[in-house]
C-alpha cells in the first residue's frame, strides 16, 4: 500500500488509537490484536473519513490482480474482523458503516497526533568507528543525561495527557448522586415530561381522566391540575417534544395534531396554555417543535414539511426566509436544542424510528456534524453545560431506550444505569441541576375480534391466552395462530394449534422485526431478525423444521411478504439511506432491487397482480401507492395515514384493502373498496386500545389484534451540585 501524507499521524477514535505506518491499534493504552487485510481496511478507512470507499477498490489495493480468491467472501470476512476488534456492529456501526452492495464508510470523529518515532535501532550505515575510552562522567555527559530524562518525561507527561484525554479517565456518571424522586403513581400513562427553566414546575401528558390530556404540578406540593381537560384532539408524538415552557414559566406548550379530512392528514400547530390554568390559544402556527436560547432572544423551530424544514429568527415573529437547515429526502429532523452558549443547534436526526442520532449546526445553517453513532431509536436530548450532552438511545438489539451521556467534545457514549425501567422521554432545567425523566413498563398481549356485520353491531375483543408472558406480530394461518414472543435479549416464533402453544424457532441475541410472514398455501414461513450485528431473512416449515438463511446480504426494513406464488420473498431494505423492496428467492439465488422509490411493508394481492406499500413519512403521515408485478405503476384510491403502523392486507382477491386510521397511538380497522374508493370503518376501539400489528382472516372475518399496554410514571432527579 502506497502511503498517504498523514501516515505518520496517529489517528484517535473513541477509546482506540491507531498507527499507519505500523497498523497497530491499540485500546486505552492495550494492544488489540489487528493484523493483514483488517488492519490495511482500517488504514484506507481512516484515509478519508466520512467518504465512501468502494468494495472494488478495497479488493483492487488489498490483493494483487493475479491473486485467485473468493474476494467477496474474503473481504466479508475481513470486515467483520475489523469489526470485531473495534467492538463495533454492522446493525449498529459506531466507526464502520456498510453503504449496501456499494462499499464502506468510516462514520466516527477522528483525531491525529504525532506519532513519536523511535531511531534508536536504526542501523547507521558505515558507522564511524569509536576508539575505546574508560567510563567517566563529565558536566557535558551529566547535562545531556539530565536533559534525555527531562525530554523523557515530557513525552511521558504528554502520553498520558492524551490518554486521560482519549479515555475519559476523569469522566464521571452525571446521576450517579442524584436524588430520585417518583412524582406520580398514576394506574395509566404519564409521558412527555417537562421542565420549567426554573425548575419548579413539571408538565406531562397523562390519562388520569380517561382522554389523554396536558397535567402540571409544582415540585413539592404534590397536587396535580389538568389544563386542557380534552379540549385538545390528539396530543401524543413520540417522535418529538410534545411539551414544553415558555421562557419565563408562564405557559405551557403542547403540540397538537387536528385531522382536517378522512383520508388521516392533518395540521400541526403548537398550542399554549397558562401554567396557572386558563384557555388554550395558538402559540406557533404551522409548526412541529421549537426551542428558545438560553437569553430568550433566539427561537429555533421546525415545520412539518418534508425534511423538518429548520428556522432561526430573532424571536418576535416567525420566519419567512430559508431555513438553515432541511434533512434530507426521506429523512426527519426533530428535536431542536440550543446550546447554553448559543454557539451550536442540536437536533435529532435520521429515519423514523430507529435509524437516529444527534448532530449540531450553527445558527446560521452550514454543514451539519455528526455527534452520536448509535443508529438507534435515539432522542430527548439535553444539555447540562456546554459539554455535557444527555439524551435517550436504544441499544443495537433494540432494547430500551435507556439514558446515555457523553462529552461532545470528546463523544464517547456512557450508558447510564440507574436500575429503572425504559425510559420515554427527558428534559431539563436550564441551570442542568434538575431532570425530568418518565420511566415505562410495557406489555404486548395478543386478543381476538369477530368483525361484526352492520356499522350499528359492535364487536368485544377477547384477550388469547398465550403460554408465555408476551407476545406480538400476529399471524393467522390455515388453523393455526402464529406469533413472536421476547424474552430477556431473546426473541423466538410460537405457533398456537389445537390449545397448545410450540416454540418453533429462537435465536440468542436475536430480535424478530415486522413480523413473520405465512406463505399462501400455509405451509412455510418467513421472517427477519437482527442477531449479531446483522439482519438475517429466515425461511422454515410451519413446523419449525429446516430453517434456513435466504439472504444475509440485505439491510432489511420493516416486515417481509411471500410472493403469491412462494417463489420469493418481497421484503425492504436499506439502499444509500432510503428502503426500497426487493425481491428474494428462496432458493438461494441474489436478491434484486423491485421498486425503485421509498418503499417498505409490502402487502401482496393473492392472485399476485400487484403488490401495495407504504411511502415515505411527510410530518406524521405516509402515502399508500401500488405497483405490478412488473414494477409499474398501478392505481390506487388516494389513501394517506398517519404514522404508528404500517401494516396493509388486502382481501377478496386484490379488491378490498384493510389499515390502521386514527391518532399516532390509537388506531381503528379500515377497509376500502379499491375499485370504489368506499371505505368503511370495522372497528370501535376504546381509547386505550392502543394496536401496534393485526392480521385478519382471508373472509375478513376474524382480527387478532396486538396491543401495547404501557403503565409509566414520571420521575424527577435532582443533581448534586459540583
Amino acid at each position: 500500500m502506497k502511503e498517504s501524507p498523514g501516515d505518520s499521524n496517529v489517528r484517535h477514535f473513541g477509546v482506540f488509537q491507531f498507527n499507519p505506518r505500523t497498523e497497530e491499534l491499540h485500546k486505552q493504552g492495550i494492544k488489540i490484536r489487528l493484523e493483514g487485510q483488517p488492519a490495511a481496511i482500517l488504514r484506507m478507512l481512516l484515509e478519508q473519513p466520512g467518504e465512501m470507499v468502494t468494495r472494488e477498490e478495497l479488493i483492487s489495493r488489498l490483493w494483487p490482480a493475479d491473486t485467485f480468491v473468493d474476494f467477496e467472501h474474503s473481504l466479508n470476512a475481513a470486515i467483520k474482523r475489523l469489526r470485531a476488534a473495534l467492538n463495533d456492529s454492522a446493525d449498529a456501526p459506531r466507526y464502520v458503516e456498510t453503504v449496501a452492495r456499494r462499499g464502506y464508510r468510516w462514520v466516527a470523529p477522528v483525531t491525529s497526533t504525532p506519532a513519536v518515532v523511535n531511531r534508536s535501532n536504526d542501523p547507521s550505515p558505515n558507522p564511524p568507528a569509536q576508539p575505546p575510552h574508560p567510563a567517566m562522567s563529565t558536566p557535558r555527559t551529566r547535562w545531556r543525561l539530565v536533559l534525555a530524562l527531562a525530554a523523557a518525561g515530557a513525552a511521558l507527561a504528554i502520553g498520558a495527557s492524551v490518554w486521560v484525554q482519549r479515555t475519559e479517565y476523569f469522566w464521571r456518571n452525571p446521576i450517579a448522586d442524584a436524588r430520585f424522586q417518583t412524582l406520580t403513581d398514576f394506574d395509566g400513562v404519564e409521558e412527555a415530561a417537562a421542565l420549567s427553566r426554573d425548575g419548579h414546575f413539571v408538565a406531562f401528558l397523562s390519562d388520569r381522566d380517561g382522554q389523554m390530556d396536558v397535567w402540571i404540578t409544582q415540585v413539592g406540593s404534590g397536587q396535580f391540575h389538568n389544563l386542557t381537560r380534552g379540549s385538545a384532539p390528539e396530543l401524543v408524538n413520540p417522535s418529538i417534544r410534545t411539551l414544553g415552557f415558555s421562557p419565563d414559566g408562564a405557559v405551557v406548550t403542547f403540540w397538537v395534531r387536528r385531522q382536517n379530512g378522512s383520508n388521516g392528514g392533518g395540521d400541526i400547530s403548537i398550542w399554549a396554555v397558562p401554567t396557572l390554568g386558563g384557555q388554550p390559544k395558538p402559540y406557533l402556527e404551522g409548526v412541529a417543535e421549537f426551542d428558545w436560547s438560553h437569553d430568550g432572544s433566539r427561537l429555533a423551530y421546525h415545520t412539518p414539511g418534508s425534511g423538518d424544514p429548520l428556522f432561526v429568527t430573532d424571536g418576535s415573529r416567525q420566519s419567512e426566509g430559508r431555513p438553515i437547515f432541511t434533512a434530507p429526502a426521506g429523512l426527519h429532523s426533530h428535536f431542536p436544542l440550543w446550546a447554553p452558549d448559543s454557539a451550536f443547534l442540536y437536533f435529532v436526526q435520521g429515519s423514523l424510528p430507529d435509524k437516529l442520532d444527534i448532530w449540531r449546526i450553527t445558527p446560521v445553517g452550514g454543514t451539519p456534524e455528526r455527534i452520536t453513532s448509535h443508529i438507534g431509536r435515539v432522542s430527548h436530548p439535553v444539555l447540562l453545560n456546554r459539554h455535557t450532552l444527555m439524551y435517550l438511545a436504544s441499544d443495537p438489539d433494540g432494547s430500551g431506550p435507556w439514558l446515555y451521556s457523553m462529552d461532545v467534545q470528546r463523544r464517547i457514549p456512557h450508558k447510564l444505569n440507574s436500575g429503572l425501567d425504559r425510559y420515554t422521554s427527558l428534559a431539563a432545567s436550564a441551570d442542568g441541576r434538575r431532570l425530568v425523566v418518565t420511566v415505562a413498563s410495557p406489555k404486548r398481549t395478543l386478543w381476538r375480534l369477530r368483525i361484526a356485520d352492520s356499522p350499528s353491531e359492535v364487536s368485544t375483543a377477547v384477550r388469547i391466552p398465550l403460554t408465555t408472558s408476551t407476545g406480538f406480530a400476529p399471524r393467522l394461518g390455515p388453523n393455526y395462530l402464529l406469533y413472536a414472543s421476547r424474552t430477556g435479549t431473546s426473541d423466538s416464533i410460537w405457533k398456537a394449534a389445537n390449545g397448545t402453544d410450540t416454540e418453533l424457532w429462537s435465536g440468542e441475541g436475536a430480535r424478530v422485526f415486522g413480523g413473520p410472514a405465512i406463505s399462501p398455501d400455509g405451509k412455510h414461513v418467513a421472517f427477519s431478525v437482527r442477531q449479531h450485528g446483522q439482519a438475517l431473512l429466515y425461511v422454515m416449515q410451519a413446523d419449525g423444521t429446516n430453517a434456513r438463511i435466504v439472504t444475509d446480504a440485505l439491510d432489511l426494513q420493516g416486515a417481509p411478504a411471500w410472493a403469491p406464488d412462494g417463489q420469493s420473498i418481497t421484503s425492504a431494505a436499506d439502499d444509500h439511506g432510503v428502503p426500497h423492496l426487493f425481491r428474494v428467492p428462496v432458493d438461494g439465488r441474489s436478491p434484486a432491487l423491485f421498486v425503485q422509490e421509498y418503499s417498505v411493508d409490502p402487502a401482496w394481492a393473492p392472485d399476485g397482480r400487484f403488490v401495495v406499500y407504504s411511502g415515505a413519512d411527510l410530518g406524521t403521515t405516509f402515502s399508500v401507492k401500488a405497483v405490478t408485478a412488473q414494477a409499474a405503476a398501478h392505481p390506487l384510491p388516494t389513501l394517506t395515514l398517519t404514522r404508528g403502523a404500517r401494516r396493509l392486507i388486502l382481501l377478496s382477491g386484490g379488491r378490498a384493502l384493510v389499515f390502521l386510521r386514527g391518532e399516532i397511538e390509537h388506531k381503528n380497522l379500515w377497509l376500502i373498496d379499491l375499485q370504489t374508493g368506499a371505505e368503511r370503518q370495522l372497528t370501535s376501539l376504546t381509547s386505550d386500545f392502543d394496536i401496534r400489528d393485526f392480521d385478519i382472516s382471508p373472509d375478513g372475518r376474524e382480527v387478532v389484534l396486538e396491543r401495547l399496554q404501557e403503565r409509566s410514571d414520571v420521575v424527577l432527579l435532582d443533581l448534586p451540585r459540583p
